[in-house]
């Protein structure tokens, strides 16, 4: 069966809005993501035990893993109103990073224009983050709420 679906073109748009002392200080940035075919959307309640929430590798396996070399964008989304929940991002060489996300705050990783979640960081003590030989793909994605229950939203599309 072929697909019917057309791929289209996936809007970001940023925007801070402030005015301090009657001066405008806020932006707004929008980004522009080519050929999205896929979008992956959903809502889950994150406990206090880690828990993968997404995989990745060269190819789909199941539902819930992606193509690290198709993701282009991903968006995670705290909706709780109290509690901070933690993410943490593993890559290919077992490097951790660990982001903290507050109630109400969002995520936002855009990756390689080109090579996707390939090659995207190195969390490796004392490494050298300009050498893009150290840096590893996405392999999976945890996470955990410190004290209760949140609700996360994560949005990622792929070509």
């Amino acid at each position: 069966m072929a697909s019917t679906i057309t791929a289209a073109t996936m809007t970001v748009t940023i925007t801070e809005a402030i005015s301090l002392n009657g001066q405008e200080e806020g932006a707004t940035n929008t980004q522009t993501i080519a050929s999205i075919a896929e979008i992956s959307k959903r809502i889950l309640t994150i406990t206090t035990n880690e828990a993968t929430i997404a995989t990745m590798s060269g190819a789909v396996a199941s539902s819930g893993h992606f193509n690290d070399s198709f993701v282009r964008y991903m968006r995670f989304t705290n909706l709780d109103d109290t509690n901070f929940l933690t993410l943490t991002f593993t890559n290919d060489d077992n490097d951790e990073v660990a982001i903290k996300l507050d109630a109400g705050n969002s995520f936002m990783w855009f990756a390689d224009n080109s090579g996707g979640m390939v090659d995207v960081f190195n969390a490796t003590e004392n490494a050298d983050a300009a050498s893009d030989t150290l840096l590893g793909s996405i392999t999976k994605i945890q996470a955990d709420a410190n004290t209760g229950n949140c609700d996360l939203e994560i949005l990622i599309a792929s070509t």
